[in-house]
């Protein structure tokens, strides 16, 4: 289950709407049930478990619904990605970094997007230096205008298809996840989206 760091807006607005209820049913109980303390407890810890349940029901389904939106399935000649809940198409790659460790990265696909743009969290992890890092371009987002840093990514693998010497760029603003854009996708024959689908062609 995600921390509460981790929880979007909406999410969090849903959990503080289960909790308002909660709360509005144990008063209305307590209100309704005055002078029979025994049943008033009765009630409560059966409500406590109902609201519990409902709580974690909720918990269990974001993560299933997210976990279950993202699923690759791959037959060797491609892989084809569902739309998660968030609207967008999630990839995980396999980077080898500068320091010739080999991490996992996950991406959003940006198919309006020249670059590979990495986090400087998903950096960091990969091995590049903070300080070593020069950001000395520009690169227009939803935000405004940041500045990026170059760096070269040794590795890129995907469904055991490798790349070389790939190009990417740090983000030196705030980026939610890192994004993957045409200029690593056209290396494969064929990129195309179906509804909630989207399918790479080896």
């Amino acid at each position: 289950m995600p921390s509460f760091e981790q929880l979007s807006d909406d999410q969090i607005a849903r959990l503080v709407y289960l909790t308002i209820l909660g709360a509005v049913l144990i008063s209305y109980m307590l209100v309704a049930t005055r002078g029979r303390i025994l049943t008033v407890v009765r009630h409560l810890l059966l409500w406590a478990l109902i609201f519990t349940g409902a709580v974690a029901a909720y918990g269990l389904w974001d993560n299933f619904q997210y976990t279950t939106a993202a699923v690759q399935s791959a037959d060797g000649e491609g892989l084809i990605l569902r739309r998660s809940h968030d609207g967008q198409y999630h990839l995980t790659l396999d980077i080898t970094g500068p320091d010739g460790r080999v991490q996992p990265v996950r991406f959003i696909i940006d198919t309006g997007a020249t670059e590979m743009v990495l986090t400087q969290q998903d950096a960091a992890k990969l091995g590049f230096d903070a300080d070593d890092l020069q950001y000395l371009g520009t690169a227009s987002t939803a935000n405004g205008i940041t500045r990026t840093a170059q760096v070269t990514l040794r590795q890129v693998t995907l469904e055991g298809h490798t790349a070389r010497q790939v190009r990417a760029l740090v983000n030196e603003g705030a980026l939610h996840a890192s994004l993957l854009g045409m200029g690593y996708l056209e290396r494969f024959s064929r990129i195309e989206i179906m509804r909630d689908r989207l399918s790479i062609t080896f």
